[in-house]
């Protein structure tokens, strides 16, 4: 009996995939001279299978010494959002997705394969079942067991309704439909293993909100522990291949290994997670402490499962199982963040990031608190600037990974620009090397266009795509048309001067035409960029200026567009070019969150490269409080060659010499 569950474990043939197995197979599972299983093992040898069951819930119901990081029995909360969900999952109106509200309902019978948009992640994230905590969390808190009820009968009703049948697909990628049988195409998405991981680590904590329920019943346990099996052996089976899945599939059998240790794979689930965490981080993240996807989004997500594993280890006495590599890489990852995040706590929306809440951000830094607790930067930033101390630089460059960083404080007023211009990354990242957000007088001005959707069908595709082009970024293009190369080479990082910080770097972005870009950021108060489109390739050249939502003013005889909010922080924008310039107002979105979007105002200004000269342009963007006083602008080119560039700029009457010689 043994021998056939575990090949119906490793997925040899779909025929044994039936609704549930023979309760009594657990034991097959589970290391019986585990301490605490005495009795259990005794009603077993006995042939006594239900009393031995009843036993390992009994022990399973006042087992001592295992803890939870991530919840505390004694004190449950529950949002209203959270109840919301659950009050929803009775009616089988199921939250699957921020983006798809209000929550589809999924039949009285339940359909775990509708599909009522082809989003791809829709489909994805329902089986990662979100909303069976809020169930158990409602459930601890009213103690009604209709929660508890419906909750045992959807587990039970997922387990029959979705069988992990045998599939040549190896579960990535984002095109999961075409051609695909539906019963093989529901294994893909049902089975891929960062969903499957994703329902590991939660069920540890439904496990907990449960157990003591009625309807969680010896023959229940049963179940719930043959399916957890089946899910961390699917995924010791089937880890992605690299980047974040795989380390959210490593950290959460880290999960699987430390909360239920009586299983006989245990140790093997809990080694395999910390041999490739161990090994990954030394992969995934660049030596200045960026995870190489390159995405301000997933970068975060990469610290919370390195930070999460660290904390499973802390709380039941493993963390020796880590380096001190890998503890100095975690704290270097935050580090990028404390750095990179505005002073409002918002996120630079680079490639697929979302933008994360003041509140979000103030609770992950408290949670990586409790890791390095002697980090004065983390003191500051998670006690909302009242404890610990500011880092002692201002300006910092992220050579390894591309991104520079340009401020003059770190209070909520501060000035700060992001700039990002690095290697080659992956799916998650776009086609915008050169793409800066600029955060002035409490306002981000130039939000990156964000992501919008992932992946589906041909129209969801379309709106990934719009989203992604590279002239909806804040750099520079060639005809219009996507980079067909993002690999930055910095060329000078440097304050020359007291007043003057300079970042210049180049980038092949199309076949003939590299992009050097050139930021200077004056005074601590304003920005120069000097843009240079370099070589043989002829067509139009455009640089591309997308602004926050809001009221805005064009002046095309000069260029100029200016801000015009009520609370008078504002700022003026005047590009200049020796050569003839048109400027277009383009359609313009921004998207802060999943299928949400607000439009804005976005212009792009355009010469006609028609031979191998250089088409070169000076932007200066200068922080104003009222728009009838703004300074006048004035900017030219005084020497251009291949290794040297100098530009007068004149604000008022104060003029600036700005540039770069190389040998």
């Amino acid at each position: 009996m043994k021998n056939i569950f575990l090949s119906f474990l490793l997925l040899l043939t779909p025929a044994l995939c039936v609704a549930q197995e023979d309760a009594s197979q657990v034991f097959d599972l589970i290391d019986l001279n585990y301490p605490g299983l005495e009795k259990v093992k005794d009603y077993y040898n006995q042939g006594e299978s239900e009393q031995a069951l009843a036993s390992l819930l009994d022990y399973y119901r006042g087992r001592k010494g295992i803890n939870h990081p991530d919840i505390d029995l004694n004190n449950i909360t529950v949002s209203n959002k959270e109840r919301k969900m659950a009050d929803e999952a009775l009616e089988h109106k199921f939250f699957v997705h921020n983006g798809y509200q209000p929550s589809f309902f999924y039949g009285d019978d339940i359909d775990w394969t509708y599909w009522p948009v082809e989003d791809n992640e829709l489909r994805w994230q329902l089986h990662r079942t979100k909303w069976w905590q809020p169930m158990g969390k409602v459930y601890q808190v009213t103690q009604d067991e209709t929660y508890a009820k419906e909750w045992a009968f959807q587990y039970l009703d997922w387990i029959k309704k979705n069988p992990l049948l045998k599939t040549s697909n190896a579960y990535e990628g984002e095109d999961v439909s075409a051609g695909i049988p539906a019963d093989l195409q529901n294994v893909r998405f049902a089975w891929r293993p960062l969903e499957v991981s994703h329902r590991l680590q939660d069920q540890t904590i439904q496990f907990l909100l449960f157990k003591d329920s009625p309807s969680f019943t010896p023959e229940f346990l049963a179940q719930f522990l043959l399916n957890y099996y089946k899910h961390a052996e699917h995924i010791l089976h089937n880890y992605s291949k690299s980047g974040n899945h795989l380390l959210f599939e490593a950290q959460r059998i880290i999960y699987a290994g430390a909360f239920f240790p009586e299983m006989k794979q245990a140790k093997t689930w809990r080694a395999s997670g910390i041999d490739i965490l161990n090994r990954e981080i030394k992969t995934q993240v660049y030596p200045d402490g960026m995870q190489f996807e390159l995405d301000p989004h997933y970068h975060l997500a990469s610290i919370n499962i390195f930070a999460k594993a660290i904390r499973v280890a802390d709380a039941n006495g493993f963390r020796a199982e880590f380096g001190q590599h890998y503890l100095s890489t975690v704290e270097s990852m935050i580090e990028w963040v404390i750095n990179c995040h505005f002073p409002d706590y918002t996120n630079p929306m680079f490639s697929d990031a979302k933008q994360d809440t003041k509140a979000d951000m103030l609770n992950n830094y408290n949670e990586w608190l409790k890791i390095f607790p002697d980090n004065e930067a983390l003191q500051y930033m998670a006690s909302d600037r009242k404890e610990g101390k500011a880092p002692s630089h201002l300006s910092k460059a992220f050579l390894s990974s591309g991104f520079y960083v340009f401020r003059n404080g770190w209070g909520e007023e501060a000035t700060q620009m992001v700039l990002k211009a690095g290697p080659p990354a992956f799916w998650h990242s776009q086609p915008d090397n050169g793409t800066f957000e600029l955060y002035m007088n409490g306002r981000n001005f130039f939000p990156d266009s964000g992501s919008y959707v992932y992946a589906g069908n041909e129209e969801v595709n379309k709106q990934r795509a719009w989203f992604k082009q590279t002239r909806v970024h804040n750099t520079l293009t060639l005809n219009r048309e996507n980079m067909t190369k993002c690999d930055s080479k910095n060329l000078l990082w440097d304050q020359p001067s007291q007043n003057v910080e300079r970042l210049v770097y180049e980038n092949p972005s199309y076949e003939g035409l590299t992009h050097r870009r050139s930021v200077f950021f004056v005074d601590q108060t304003f920005f120069v960029i000097v843009d240079e489109a370099m070589g043989d390739a002829q067509g139009d050249v455009a640089i591309h200026y997308n602004f926050c939502e809001g009221n805005f003013k064009f002046d095309p005889s000069h260029n100029i567009v200016m801000s015009g909010s009520s609370d008078r922080h504002d700022l003026v924008m005047q590009v200049f070019s020796p050569s003839q310039m048109q400027v277009k107002k383009e359609e313009g979105w921004v998207s802060y969150g999943y299928r949400q979007k607000t439009e804005r105002d976005s212009y792009a200004f355009n010469v006609e490269k028609k031979s191998s000269d250089t088409v070169r342009y000076i932007t200066v963007i200068y922080p104003i409080t009222n728009n009838s006083k703004a300074p006048k602008l004035k900017a030219h080119f005084k020497t251009v060659a291949a290794n040297e560039m100098a530009v007068q700029v004149k604000v008022g009457k104060k003029s600036y010499t700005l540039g770069y010689q190389f040998n």
